[in-house]
């Protein structure tokens, strides 16, 4: 039997690590400022599900590392389509999230955002491009987190986090005669 030509092969684009971006490397910002902008912070990452795989030195320097934005009515926080390099948690206001679907050209409102959520964060996982457009609906003041302390701290975490699911997951009897792919 012949196989049949499938076309070309996508490709999948990740971060790459090597010399040049060695994890040991890893310097995360002190961004300065008052205590009460710090316990501000540390009050919203405590209630994002986001961090909730950090333990307390974790989020310390994910505290360290954010830095205030102030935003009026009408900025654009994030535009669909650029490349995403910061995360945000809104501290205050209110910001709406709209996107243009493929066949239209006007923008689709989708949701507003409130104080304590977080968003930016698919384009740091993934290293795509902005999913969706966030503007400003007044004044507003969120906490910008940067791709490089995101990446060494929050993912990591969530990778160990899964790392001990899939470890305690191995170890039940019921589980153990499935591959990795299937247990996960």
């Amino acid at each position: 039997m012949k196989k049949k030509a499938k076309g070309p092969r996508a490709s999948v684009s990740a971060e790459a690590f090597g010399a040049f971006n060695k994890k040991e490397d890893f310097k995360a910002r002190v961004v300065p400022k008052s205590d009460t902008a710090k316990a501000a912070i540390m009050d919203k990452i405590n209630k994002a599900f986001m961090f909730s795989g950090l333990n307390e030195a974790e989020k310390v320097i994910v505290v360290d590392a954010m830095e205030q934005k102030d935003c009026f009515k009408g900025d654009v926080v994030i535009k669909e389509g650029d490349e995403g390099d910061v995360l945000y948690i809104i501290d205050s206001g209110t910001l709406s999230c709209t996107k243009v679907f493929k066949g239209n050209t006007d923008p689709t409102w989708l949701k507003k955002y409130e104080p304590g959520e977080a968003f930016g964060e698919l384009a740091l996982l993934y290293n795509a491009p902005r999913a969706a457009t966030i503007t400003s609906d007044g004044d507003s003041v969120l906490f910008a987190l940067d791709r490089q302390t995101f990446n060494h701290i929050v993912k990591d975490a969530a990778i160990r986090k899964r790392e001990k699911y899939e470890t305690f997951l191995k170890g039940v009897e019921l589980l153990k005669s499935m591959d990795d792919y299937e247990r996960s």
